[in-house]
């Protein structure tokens, strides 16, 4: 059994890009998560998929009173030898009980690691452009929690003291008592002409902030409609943030994307959306699995050993690693390749190539399509031996085409399972209406997920309050079959392309300011 240990991690308060590198670290070595409701899943996907995760929702009680079934959850895991992770929104120790957490861990003779985090106050600051500290404004910071009751004799906040600070305020967790914490901070002597800023859902496509000043703050919030997670700064910095932060600025910021490609394949996409400010939702459609039965491949590659094959084709990325992965596992390496050209049916597929350090014989160098790949190679392959290699159900174009000239195998090295899960909150977020876009990337992805559209997502679809785009002429045509608009196609079947047709529109600022 290995030496058990708990990893107090701070995941940042939001955005997935701002995780440590070391909190990625020890979420790589995790056996058991247990993640904060508003921390992102995107995290877990640094942990190894063996890893056992649960959200603290899914535990006993309400919120306040979870805490002691959190400590005993972590002790129980480690006992079990099993490195545990816990993480944390923000910073474990500014507002987040990680005190507490490492003092039961302690206690119980757990051994522990705590790992900063990125908390909201500074994270928010950063993605308004409002400087916490300033030479000219600031030269203080306060982090005060808002989750007491200003006004009540057993209140732990000196509440004069902090009208009085001579630097920035920060309240955490502010919202819900904001009808009591403003008037006493103008009480106390704080001037209701102080620039505030209220800041919800920082570092996320979901971020929405209102300016304004202290006196008119509530009503300025009611205005926006701002919901939690949230926090306030108060001060003169404020007053510095620019109309439009370098964050607000994004071109994808607040419009929520949905994702439906192999998950395996997902990450890069749903990375390159966020970065861009959008809020990616991810719905696999398809799943890539081995053939049910290997001979067949087996046999191809046996023949191809033996010089059988002039050229090898691939049709996509998934081929490439699963024709080689089982050329691997039967024992053998590249070297088996010998002498035979490679035909990749476009950049991507010849960038994957490229990661085995095998250089494509023939790349189109314009539309990666089946008919493309084709023209390239009909005039050098007559009366050649050639192996195809590609998913089950793949397109039967370049077989047909080239056996008129040519001899020709194919072998399925990859299934296509759909694996859309009509139940999931996904579906309900598209009757709601509450995503933007959907990207198709394949016509069985297409047919997979439109397939489980019910009347009320259909409708929307029709009346192009929901958008799809698509990555290639192909999946548009499966997407029209259905009697559906096509908002977008990539100029290629890439990231980058497909992500360019996304911008259809123009952003609207998440920012709010009051007329004061």
């Amino acid at each position: 059994m290995q030496r058990p240990i708990v990893y107090l991690i701070g995941a940042g308060p939001g955005d997935p890009g701002l995780l440590t590198l070391r909190g990625r670290e020890c979420l790589e070595q995790a056996d058991f998560i247990l993640y904060d409701q508003l921390v992102s899943p995107r995290l877990l996907e640094f942990a190894p998929v063996t890893a056992e995760t649960m959200c603290v929702r899914e535990m006993a009680n309400t919120h306040p009173d979870r805490w002691p079934y959190i400590h005993v959850k972590l002790i129980e895991e480690a006992r079990k030898g099993k490195c545990v992770v816990r993480l944390k929104g923000g910073d474990p120790l500014i507002f987040g009980r990680g005190g507490e957490e490492a003092e039961a861990l302690r206690e119980a003779g757990i051994p522990y690691e705590i790992v900063p985090g990125v908390t909201a106050a500074l994270a928010a600051g950063s993605y308004l452009e409002i400087p916490l500290t300033h030479r000219s404004l600031s030269s203080a910071v306060a982090f005060i929690t808002g989750h007491e009751h200003p006004g009540k004799p057993s209140s732990r906040i000196d509440w004069k003291a902090v009208a009085a600070f001579p630097g920035t305020l920060v309240i955490y967790m502010g919202f819900s008592r904001l009808a009591s914490i403003v008037p006493e901070l103008m009480l106390q002597g704080k001037a209701p002409d102080t620039p505030a800023a209220a800041i919800s859902h920082a570092t996320t496509g979901e971020q929405q902030t209102v300016i304004s000043t202290l006196g008119k703050l509530e009503e300025s919030i009611r205005a926006a409609g701002l919901t939690t997670p949230a926090l306030i700064i108060i001060g003169p910095v404020v007053g510095l943030k620019p109309a439009l932060s370098w964050f607000e600025a994004r071109p994808l910021l607040g419009q929520r994307v949905l994702v439906t490609r192999p998950r395996h394949q997902a990450t890069e996409l749903l990375h390159q959306i966020e970065l861009l400010g959008a809020i990616p939702h991810l719905l696999s459609a398809l799943e890539i699995r081995p053939p049910a039965d290997w001979s067949p491949v087996d046999a191809a590659q046996e023949k191809m050993r033996q010089g059988g094959f002039d050229w090898l084709v691939f049709t996509s990325s998934n081929g490439i690693d699963m024709f080689l992965k089982r050329l691997f596992e039967r024992g053998h390496d590249l070297r088996d390749l010998g002498s035979i050209k490679l035909a990749a049916i476009g950049k991507a597929t010849a960038d994957k190539l490229r990661e085995y350090h095998l250089q494509p014989d023939i790349v189109p160098a314009e539309t990666m399509n089946s008919e493309r790949l084709f023209s390239e190679l009909k005039s050098r392959v007559e009366g050649k031996n050639i192996l195809i290699a590609q998913a089950d159900r793949g397109r039967e174009l370049l077989r047909v085409e080239l056996a008129r000239m040519a001899h020709v195998a194919v072998v399925s090295v990859y299934s296509q399972v759909d694996t859309v899960d009509p139940k999931s909150e996904v579906f309900d977020l598209l009757r709601r209406g509450e995503i933007d876009f959907i990207t198709l990337t394949s016509p069985n992805i297409a047919k997979a997920l439109l397939k489980c559209c019910d009347q009320t997502i259909l409708d929307r679809l029709h009346r192009g309050e929901i958008r799809i785009v698509t990555s290639n002429p192909r999946t548009s045509a499966a997407v029209k079959d259905h009697g559906l608009p096509v908002a977008g196609e990539a100029i290629d079947p890439t990231n980058a392309a497909l992500i360019d047709a996304l911008r259809v529109r123009e952003k609207v600022s998440g920012t709010f300011v009051n007329g004061s």
